[in-house]
């Protein structure tokens, strides 16, 4: 029988299974993904065919997918096979193994994959030798193998689910009996402490899993998709969502075990044929820093995950088309496999390996960081430091439950000692003993993730007054709360994320019609590594949570990703930051920054020289604006007066009783943050606090975009005012002249400068993605290395010269501020030791868009299209739009800055969903203050010779477009995209013009996330983020070795922390986890052409 569809010879594809395993969602999913093969035809046999037919009658097929379960005739398929000879997916012999756990044990075992201790106990009364079981109270010893308890029983046959956990009397006894699961249940406890005596049966050592079992799904030899669930044997109540369905976490596969997972599928198959297991899955145990196979399962599929549909299609689909296109001539050329490597464009237009990329982001959009310093003497406060070793370090942070709730504690009682004496000893003051107890009773319950307290002994309290008396030892209590990523910074992180995807070949993702390809496929594959490392701080990990979502097309809660997939890189020293000990270059910086900001005249040349010795533009310009800091200081004092009475005017109006901010914030909670910042920043002596400047920044802020429907008064003044003085302050914290910047960059970053230097070394072994979440000290400091730390010479080099001009006309390091290096390795340059093997890539991007007109800020020329986005603007200090023209090369010296623009090959692309879309297909849509940049543009015009083939080309974004490789950007999902997505935009084109009406807000690029809250919440935008600038495209992995090894070892002290800090984040494969260990993935399978979507996906033999 041979198949034609419009004259085309077909390949018959054959499901025979259980009706209930062939008509399965997952099954389902893949089968009409496999039918979208332009050359594939699927043929299910049906079930009274299998169990009453005889072979000679079932239907024909090129290719038979069959396996084994409950009720399945294996023998006949076994002997459909002789008699067809069709390629078999699955080795079918090899079947009749897995269903015993003895073979299964056995094979593994001598393929050389770690397996939990165990022995073999067979009731065969022909071998009466293997039945040797002597039971102990606390132990059981089989064949002279002895098992202490907790030890595990499972029966020899595959298919019996009923396996038993033995707990010792120490613990309580009696045992946890599994089963296969029962609605919510999938175990029960038994006080039964005595092992089955009927039956046969396998006895195994028990592994601390941490209560987590890992679900390990193969297709083919190089795809490997896991997922991580709840431990049958810890409560024995599945966790389900509320869909019903059970909840899987993301786990992230190993390079090991990656390499188990590939011998898991080699394992079983047939030596003659050489026909493995390529559909099969197991559990993995990961215990004690090592990981086990505890079972194998045979051909078992993923549920509901979309991404291993489309992957699990691909790959299938690719095999069976290799295998067989050549034998019955059908012209199919051979797409990009699991194996490959990901070839992609660099921005100077050549093709090389992606190696390593390492992206440093600073965290998302936050609420207001608030503050509240207060000097204590009670002697419980120093029992509480004493308690948790305070007096080793002189410090101590507090930020567990159980430690806060001690601080209340006292806070309460000192308090009510308070309210009954008034003459008693308490030397804190009532006022900040009530604010302390406050913060700390809000929310009603505590988390780490949004409060934390501080404490420093104080070996002579702090200074007093000359006519007080001499005072013993005190301690500073320092009170942090607020700071909690928002829903906008969740949203921008997300979105990021997804964007970061588009870097690698097919890795479009969503942006590109189709959930998961590229990035994620090539995790599944062993040539692939991620990690993510945050600091200690809620808003980092939970960014860095968000971002791993997006990045990985991850769905669910954040929760259960931060615990999977984010690593603590404080433990390790990595990006350890105590913004309350300053190195002594940061204090006198700071006191010089000071001294020169309360002089109330107008700024002289001379103040310019000392605030602004590198020439800085930015800084320049906010000088300009603010020319007396003084009165400047009293116009933000008048402002924020204003902006309080109004507020208090508003708590008065019983409109407002019940008025709800932004993130559930109260105008009570909103007027207590003013206030604060209202008594503050003007001291007693009339003189300013200009450290408080950040914060009243970061207030209006916070409130211009995000409680901007309140319409306050004169907000936008006080953000321009505000924001001027910040621009100056910030950045200047952090260094005035160059030695100063680098003295105090190095106190900061060495640690992560020589984590960037081993993960570009380790690139010689594996492919290494590393996201590090900083906190904003550590991209001002990173961002001061590469500037002043003698990278490249200025004057030299044009590139680099046109890059530090944009970095200094960047006025503000803003919520997802980026910096990006990536690695690239040239495959035909034979010698290893050649400079031009490695080319390392460097890029930028200050992150969320602020509220300032765009007109003025500066432009790169990196990543980005000639657009309509940019057509009207015009080059500006410190901009280097004018390098995106196209014009003939010019001699430049020492080393040419390549122009990405004009010599890329990739495609320009738009991201789906966005502003960005409408301003390029609905040029009457965007207005002067409203256009906006995509998260990142691809990086090139056009090529002449490439040309999109639908309206799609516009409305996908990638920093890499698949296009330019010369291998398809769509999936077989994708032109049903295109039907189903493009009805949408019209829609949104209608929702913007109503995003556009609303006051105050219009100066933000508006991304289409609405938070799903009430009150103003779901009005609030989400500002977009500026796409990647180019710094430097042409620099060689020797020239950035040597410099990151220059700035590392300039300093012993600073060099000797360093060592410490890494000596236990690369001694092992396994780094230590924030709470546990990785995440999971997919792997490659290519693109290909599509059939027409009107054709029938498959048909029933009859």
């Amino acid at each position: 029988m041979i198949h034609y569809l419009l004259g085309k010879r077909q390949i018959v594809v054959g499901i025979c299974a259980m009706m209930k395993k062939s008509k399965s969602k997952p099954m389902t999913q893949i089968l009409e993904r496999l039918c979208k093969f332009d050359y594939i035809d699927v043929v299910i046999f049906p079930e009274e065919v299998i169990l009453e037919e005889p072979v000679e009658k079932w239907p024909l097929c090129d290719c038979l997918i069959s396996f084994h379960s409950k009720g399945f005739p294996l023998d006949k398929a076994v002997e459909y096979t002789k008699l067809r000879n069709p390629l078999l997916i699955n080795d079918l012999n090899m079947q009749y193994f897995i269903q015993d756990r003895r073979e299964v044990y056995r094979i593994l075992q001598e393929e050389g994959i770690d397996l939990p201790r165990y022995a073999v106990l067979n009731r065969d009364p022909d071998n009466p030798e293997e039945c040797n079981l002597v039971e102990g109270e606390d132990h059981v010893e089989v064949n002279g193998e002895g098992f202490p308890k907790p030890f595990v029983e499972k029966p020899v046959c595959a298919e019996d689910h009923n396996v038993y956990i033995y707990y010792p009397t120490s613990a309580g006894g009696g045992s946890q009996r599994l089963f296969r699961k029962i609605g919510s249940r999938s175990s029960v406890y038994s006080p039964e402490s005595s092992v089955r005596k009927t039956g046969s049966y396998i006895y195994e050592e028990f592994m601390p899993t941490d209560g987590t079992d890992v679900k390990v799904y193969t297709v083919g030899p190089d795809y490997a998709h896991a997922e991580a669930r709840k431990s049958p044997a810890l409560d024995g109540k599945v966790e389900r969502d509320s869909e019903g369905k059970e909840i899987r976490y993301p786990v992230m596969l190993t390079a090991m075990e990656k390499l188990v997972a590939r011998k898991v599928c080699l394992a079983f198959k047939r030596v003659i044929l050489l026909i493995f297991q390529t559909v099969c899955g197991f559990d993995l145990l990961r215990a004690n820093g090592h990981s086990f196979v505890c079972d194998v399962n045979g051909f078992s599929f993923v549920k509901n995950s979309m991404k291993y549909y489309d992957d699990c299609a691909k790959v299938l689909g690719n095999m069976v088309m290799r295998e067989l296109a050549p034998q019955l001539h059908i012209p199919w050329s051979i797409p990009m496999e699991a194996e490959d490597i990901p070839i992609v464009p660099t921005t100077s237009g050549t093709m090389m390996e992606l190696r390593c990329v390492i992206a440093i982001i600073r965290h998302g959009d936050r609420t207001p960081k608030q503050k509240m310093k207060m000097e204590v003497r009670h002697p419980l406060f120093f029992e509480l430091f004493e308690k948790y070793g305070g007096y080793k370090s002189g410090k101590l942070k507090l930020k567990k439950p159980k430690q806060l709730q001690e601080v209340l504690d006292i806070a309460r009682l000192l308090l009510d000692e308070l309210g009954q004496h008034n003459d008693c000893e308490i030397e804190e003051k009532k006022s900040k003993l009530e604010q302390l107890k406050t913060v700390l009773e809000m929310y009603g319950h505590f988390s780490g993730i949004n409060r934390k307290v501080q404490l420093t002994y104080l070996r002579n309290g702090q200074p007093k007054a000359s006519n007080s008396k001499k005072d013993g030892p005190s301690l500073l209590l320092v009170l942090k709360w607020g700071g909690e990523l928002t829903p906008a910074g969740r949203v921008q992180a997300e979105e990021l994320g997804r964007a970061f995807r588009c870097m690698y070949p097919g890795g479009q993702g969503d942006y590109a019609g189709f959930p998961g390809c590229g990035l994620l496929r090539l995790h599944s594959t062993y040539r692939h590594d991620l990690k993510i490392y945050a600091s200690d701080e809620g808003r980092v990990q939970m960014t860095a949570a968000a971002f791993a979502k997006g990045l990985l097309a991850l769905e669910g809660e954040l929760t259960p990703i931060l615990v999977q997939m984010v690593k603590s890189a404080n433990m390790n020293g990595l990006l350890d930051s105590d913004s309350d000990s300053l190195t002594d270059c940061q204090q006198k910086v700071k006191a010089r920054l000071h001294e020169i900001m309360q002089k109330d005249q107008e700024f002289t040349m001379q103040d310019y020289e000392k605030l602004a010795p590198t020439g800085s533009p930015s800084l320049v310009n906010s000088m300009k604006i603010i020319e007396n800091p003084v009165k400047t200081c009293d116009k933000v004092y008048t402002l924020i007066q204003s902006l309080t009475s109004q507020i208090r005017k508003r708590l008065e109006d019983p409109k407002s009783a019940d008025l709800q901010l932004y993130h559930s914030e109260t105008l009570e909670l909103m007027l207590q943050r003013w206030s604060k910042l209202e008594r503050d920043f003007r001291m007693k002596n009339g003189r300013y606090d200009i450290s408080k400047i950040p914060d009243i920044y970061d207030c209006i802020k916070y409130d211009s975009q995000h409680n901007a429907s309140l319409g306050l008064e004169d907000t936008l003044e006080l953000f321009r005012l505000s924001c001027a003085l910040a621009d100056i302050i910030i950045p200047q914290e952090y260094g005035i002249s160059k030695a100063e910047k680098l003295d105090i960059a190095q106190a900061y970053c060495v640690p992560l400068m020589k984590k960037i230097q081993l993960d570009l070394q380790r690139t010689h072994e594996d492919e290494a993605v590393n996201k590090l979440h900083p906190l904003e000290s550590h991209v001002h400091s990173l961002l001061s290395m590469f500037r002043y730390g003698g990278l490249l010479n200025e004057e030299k080099d044009q590139q680099w010269k046109q890059a530090m001009d944009y970095l200094s006309a960047v006025t503000e390091l803003n919520y997802m501020t980026q910096i990006v290096i990536m690695l690239y390795e040239d495959n035909n340059k034979q010698d290893p030791s050649s400079e031009e093997r490695f080319h390392v890539e460097l890029h930028f991007s200050p992150g969320v868009k602020g509220c300032e007109d765009e007109e003025n800020v500066p432009l790169g020329f990196g990543f980005r299209p000639a657009s309509s986005e940019n057509q009207d603007k015009k080059p500006n200090q410190g901009s280097l739009e004018d390098l995106s023209q196209d014009q003939p090369d010019q001699a430049l010296p020492v080393s040419e800055p390549i122009n990405i623009q004009r010599r890329s090959p990739m495609i320009r692309n738009r991201k789906t969903g966005s502003m960005e879309v409408l301003s390029e297909t609905s040029p009457t849509l965007s207005s002067k203050g409203c256009t906006s940049h995509r998260l990142f543009p691809s990086c090139s015009r056009q090529s002449p010779e490439i040309k999109p083939t639908s309206v799609l080309g516009s409305l996908c974004s990638g920093l890499f477009s698949a296009s330019a490789l010369g291998v398809s950007c769509s999936a077989p999902n994708l032109r049903d995209y295109v039907r189903t997505f493009l009805p949408t935009v019209a829609l949104k084109h209608k929702k913007m013009r109503k995003l556009f009406s609303m006051p105050a807000v219009k100066r933000f690029s508006v991304s289409f996330a609405r938070h799903p809250t009430n009150g103003f919440e779901g009005l609030s935008m989400v500002p977009s983020i500026y796409p990647l600038e180019t710094l430097h495209n042409s620099l060689s992995l020797k020239q950035v070795d040597e410099f990151l090894n220059t700035v590392c070892e300039s300093s012993s002290e600073a060099h000797a922390k360093t060592m410490k800090a890494l000596s236990g984040l690369f001694d092992s494969q396994s780094q230590t986890s924030l709470y546990s260990p990785q995440q999971p993935l997919s792997s490659s399978g290519s693109e290909t052409s599509l059939r027409p979507p009107s054709q029938p996906l498959w048909r029933e033999s009859s």
